[in-house]
């Protein structure tokens, strides 16, 4: 089991709990003297591959990476990202390759004008900008907390993002359409879909 704690990093338990240890090798704290301690990162999002448990994903305050072997170090996959700060990532289930992000600037809200989800389709060795559908323009100035942004199970899945600010954006084709579907929400801090048959 993985715990992601902001100021404190990821740990690892191999026996339910009874002793932990710090799982973040290579993963970057650079508002900290050491940038790579053993701990106090500032863990946003942690996700488990859904068919390969020793895969794993996390957004920092300080980059995006990938775990190989079950938190032992991590990778930085964040490549061609405007930013390395973010809050939320997601998997699409069928095409667990394809990770979702929304990366921001210093005032945590969208960088530029245009309100954008990222995609990567091969496990972050690049990235697309998503952006059909989305507002843009001088006064857009959206943000995304932790577990704003999930996907659903369907095939091709959907992927749904609700912003500080109380829109909530639906994308039925993986990212690459989206439509606003709720508008004048209070601040959305969390986003779950789930469908019925």
């Amino acid at each position: 089991m993985w715990v992601g704690i902001s100021a404190v990093g990821c740990l690892r338990t191999d026996n339910g709990g009874k002793s932990w240890t710090h799982a973040n090798k290579n993963t970057r704290a650079g508002f900290l003297p050491d940038p790579y301690p053993e701990f106090g990162q500032c863990i946003h999002r942690l996700l488990q591959h859904p068919t390969q448990p020793d895969v794993l994903y996390q957004q920092n305050h300080c980059g995006l990476y990938k775990s190989l072997n079950a938190g032992e170090d991590w990778i930085d996959v964040q490549s061609n990202l405007p930013s390395e700060f973010g809050f939320p990532i997601g998997l699409d289930p069928h095409h667990p390759e394809t990770l979702y992000s929304v990366v921001e600037g210093e005032a945590r809200n969208n960088i530029g004008e245009q309100f954008t989800v990222y995609r990567t389709q091969n496990a972050g060795e690049e990235w697309e900008a998503l952006t059909h559908g989305l507002p843009s323009g001088p006064n857009v100035r959206l943000g995304v907390l932790r577990h704003g942004l999930c996907t659903d199970e369907l095939d091709p899945c959907g992927v749904y993002v609700g912003t500080n600010t109380g829109q909530l954006f639906a994308s039925n084709d993986r990212g690459d359409n989206w439509q606003l579907i709720a508008d004048y929400l209070p601040t959305i801090y969390s986003v779950k879909a789930t469908y019925l048959s």
